[in-house]
């Protein structure tokens, strides 16, 4: 009853809006009929004032006078039928507003919705949550803030997390997991890889860490593999990662849904290198790269990075951004160039910051010198 109540008020506060403008006199229209009314009201004025001063005769005033009244009744006869029928249309609008949009509206509700379906609270949807993913994902997080150390409710969590692009989210419920539930190569991995999205693609040096235990875990794990290869052509090893990559290739299935992405990998590092993850390459960019020589590859490489660097000046806070530009100098084999950016990187971050500490761990990886032994 109450959600009849509340419709009704609602059609009544939009039929009102509706109706004010309608309700109102409209103001006069500056139509021709009531122009030539005006006009042939002016004329007998003037008449008037020609008789009197003698500039007229009485007969000729007389002949004229009839003339413009008859004009002036047939003018004000068809200034009367305008305003009848702006009248009469102004109160079909308003019957519209009146009967007609709210009983389209309750025939579509009728036909549509659901008049007798009951009232269901939240705590009732999150109870019978259906296939409705986004409850039960609420459903989880109101257990999880009720029971913060369920490590298999986190655990259940992250990856449902993942799938839903919620990439923080996704990590920190993995790093509860391990946390409580002990390391396993499935909660690393998912970590790794919820990191690594977090960095636009970049295996960072923490989710580095989390494959390196993972592998340790599972030696033949190809998906922990494949990450560290990646790490490795990012880093600007090519060799090392080439041998990675073929390695992963010989040791998997010929059915394997992996191996054409490595194979494309190994192709790439053996025309001479492939485009390190900059954040912004379109799919255009990367098909065009696989069909350029390896001078025009090494050019778009160059262009995409130094946009980069621009954004880098604009932003210097962007921790990622100096990691990947850092590797690409290396890629481009500008060493001076990635040294210098260290140490703009490390006048934002500095070197005792948890973010100094990742950049000198790059530094140490890619033998990159620092200024004053920071390291």
């Amino acid at each position: 009853m109450l959600f009849w109540i509340l419709v009704a008020i609602l059609t009544a506060a939009v039929a009102a809006v509706l109706l004010l403008p309608l309700l109102r006199r409209p103001p006069a229209a500056a139509n021709d009929a009531g122009h030539d009314v005006e006009v042939y009201r002016d004329q007998l004025e003037e008449l008037k004032r020609d008789e009197a001063t003698g500039l007229i005769g009485a007969g000729e005033a007389e002949l004229a006078r009839a003339e413009v009244a008859r004009r002036l009744i047939a003018a004000s006869k068809a200034e009367a039928g305008e305003k009848t029928r702006a009248s009469g249309r102004n109160r079909l609008a308003q019957a519209f507003v009146i009967v007609v949009l709210p009983a389209i509206g309750l025939c579509l509700y009728l036909a549509t919705g659901r008049p007798d379906l009951p009232a269901q609270p939240l705590a009732e949807r999150l109870a019978n949550p259906g296939n409705d993913i986004n409850i039960l994902i609420a459903r989880a997080e109101n257990h999880l803030a009720r029971n913060p150390n369920d490590g298999a409710g986190w655990d259940l969590l992250a990856p449902i997390y993942y799938r839903s692009s919620r990439m923080e989210d996704s990590a920190n419920a993995y790093a509860q997991a391990i946390r409580l539930l002990g390391e396993s190569p499935e909660r690393l991995d998912g970590y790794a890889e919820a990191l690594i999205a977090l960095a636009d693609g970049v295996v960072t040096a923490d989710a580095r860490k989390q494959l390196e235990a993972s592998l340790k875990l599972k030696p033949d794990n190809p998906r922990t593999r494949y990450y560290l290869a990646l790490a490795l052509e990012q880093e600007g090893k090519k060799p090392e990662a080439r041998a990675a990559f073929e390695a992963l290739a010989k040791d998997s299935p010929a059915d394997a849904a992996w191996l054409p992405l490595v194979n494309k990998h190994i192709a790439a590092l053996g025309e001479g290198g492939t485009i390190p993850a900059l954040g912004n390459p379109t799919a255009d960019d990367v098909a065009a790269a696989q069909d350029m020589s390896t001078g025009d590859r090494q050019q778009m490489i160059a262009g995409m990075v130094e946009n980069l660097a621009a954004k880098l000046q604009e932003n210097p806070d962007n921790f990622e951004g100096w990691m990947r530009i850092i590797r690409s100098y290396v890629v481009l084999d500008q060493r001076p160039k990635a040294e210098a950016a260290l140490q703009t990187a490390l006048k934002s971050f500095p070197a005792d910051s948890e973010n100094g500490k990742q950049l000198l761990t790059l530094a140490r990886e890619l033998s990159i010198a620092v200024e004053g032994n920071t390291q």
